[in-house]
């Protein structure tokens, strides 16, 4: 944007890029677990029930965590829990996505060595019916696909509580960077993303998220991150650098940004 406004309008301009305000963050395992609880409670007819041989009580663990002695621990055979966010507009082609499920519901059943995958996408929108209509059409077995409106102070928390994100928007004019992911990676949350003009400003390809721009190039993303999930070590490895990157994204949050970057501008 800085350079468009230069050559195509003579403005000199100094960047302020969007940081994350301090309410996302990392979370810990215990935040996580007491979200889940919550979360799962609240829309339970998309769970299911645990295994007699999990010898589990629903009401102080869930299909993500469970209690090990007095300690919370990440279930071995949980679902993987993917999340979006969107304004259900024609803004956001939701259809890259269901195709990419599709592929994964079906790479689910033939490879068996993939988790069952819980997919949350928050947010309203005018074609949201429109897609939730689509998606009840597909009576996938293997993917679940939750779509809350989320109280503004649970917003970050399910963020947080995510292995991976996921963005699909556009920008019609290829100079805007998606606001999304700036929470999502202030949330700690490695992201892949649909693919324009400036997006590298942002998401580093490999680095600190992937970029994608079909759903053929989403679905082996998805496939690939959550291949042997939680315990594919090459991948958990891919994982734990990404979330490194990451965390150096933590570091500047928007009022320190602001004050280092703009507040000189406003002062008298």
């Amino acid at each position: 944007m800085k350079e468009d406004l230069s050559e195509n309008w003579n403005i000199g301009a100094t960047v302020l890029y969007d940081r994350p305000p301090s309410i996302f963050r990392t979370i810990s395992l215990q935040e996580k677990h007491e979200w889940f609880l919550k979360f799962c409670q609240k829309y339970s007819e998309h769970f299911e029930q645990n295994s007699e041989e999990d010898n589990s009580d629903d009401s102080v663990n869930t299909v993500f965590t469970h209690y090990f002695g007095n300690e919370v621990k990440l279930k071995p055979n949980r679902p993987g829990l993917l999340f979006s966010s969107t304004s259900w507009t024609p803004d956001e082609d939701f259809s890259i996505l269901m195709e990419a499920l599709q592929v994964y519901e079906t790479t689910y059943n033939i490879t068996k060595n993939l988790p069952k995958l819980i997919c949350v996408i928050t947010g309203n929108g005018p074609m949201k019916q429109h897609y939730k209509d689509k998606i009840a059409s597909r009576n996938w077995q293997h993917v679940k696909v939750i779509t809350p409106w989320l109280d503004a102070c649970d917003y970050p928390t399910m963020v947080a509580s995510a292995d991976l994100g996921v963005c699909l928007h556009t920008s019609s004019s290829g100079l805007d960077l998606p606001m999304k992911v700036v929470d999502m990676f202030g949330a700690g949350l490695p992201v892949c993303a649909f693919s324009f003009k400036c997006l590298d400003e942002l998401v580093h390809d490999g680095i600190n998220g992937y970029v994608f721009k079909t759903s053929n190039e989403l679905s082996k993303l998805l496939v690939e991150w959550f291949d042997g999930f939680p315990n594919n070590t090459e991948m958990n490895k891919i994982a734990e650098r990404m979330r490194r990157e990451v965390s150096q994204f933590q570091e500047s949050r928007w009022e320190g940004n602001w004050n280092l970057r703009a507040k000189q501008f406003f002062e008298t």
